[in-house]
């Protein structure tokens, strides 16, 4: 690989860790040809971007674009490296998760996933980012319990107003 084709790939990475908050950090070196086409068809299917790339140029690009925010991942860093980008910061690790199932193996190992200026290191941490609820799930959980209270109220209410349609049926049977 040529000085000119790191560069392009350095800027490629830097592009892609300044256009996402979230990236995912995997081990794919024991995976056949076959099952990471697999891999790369189940994230293309989820809107997950799927990049392999020299750890060496990886670091230095998260290097040039902040080295102390991105400090946490520099140690993952290591074999074969996948790098997984994605909007939803829960996606990659459903992938991930659902992947070794159906293969019934321990690969693609979770090296380190960066979410949102957190650094999650270890395959042990893999579960943990299957039951991450996304900033929409969070705001739509926070506007159910404060239009809860309001909910009770109007109900109460309009329970009210049949309670009274109700005495005021039996009052006029009664005469």
């Amino acid at each position: 690989m040529t000085k000119q084709e790191k560069n392009e790939v350095i800027e490629l990475l830097k592009g892609k860790f300044s256009q996402y908050n979230n990236f995912y950090v995997t081990d794919t070196e024991s995976l056949s040809v076959a099952q990471i086409v697999k891999l790369r068809r189940a994230c293309f299917d989820k809107n997950v971007e799927m990049k392999v790339a020299k750890n060496t140029l990886i670091k230095k690009a998260l290097e040039s674009i902040d080295n102390e925010r991105f400090s946490g991942v520099y140690d993952s860093l290591n074999n074969v490296t996948a790098l997984l980008f994605s909007e939803n910061p829960k996606e990659p690790a459903l992938i991930l998760s659902s992947f070794r199932k159906e293969s019934k193996g321990e690969r693609p190992a979770l090296k380190a996933a960066f979410i949102d200026g957190d650094v999650f290191a270890g395959d042990n941490q893999l579960e943990a980012l299957t039951t991450l609820k996304s900033k929409q799930d969070l705001i739509g959980d926070i506007i159910g319990l404060l239009q809860s209270p309001a909910k009770n109220v109007i109900s109460a209410l309009n329970a009210g107003n049949k309670l009274a349609s109700l005495v005021k049926a039996l009052e006029e049977r009664a005469n």
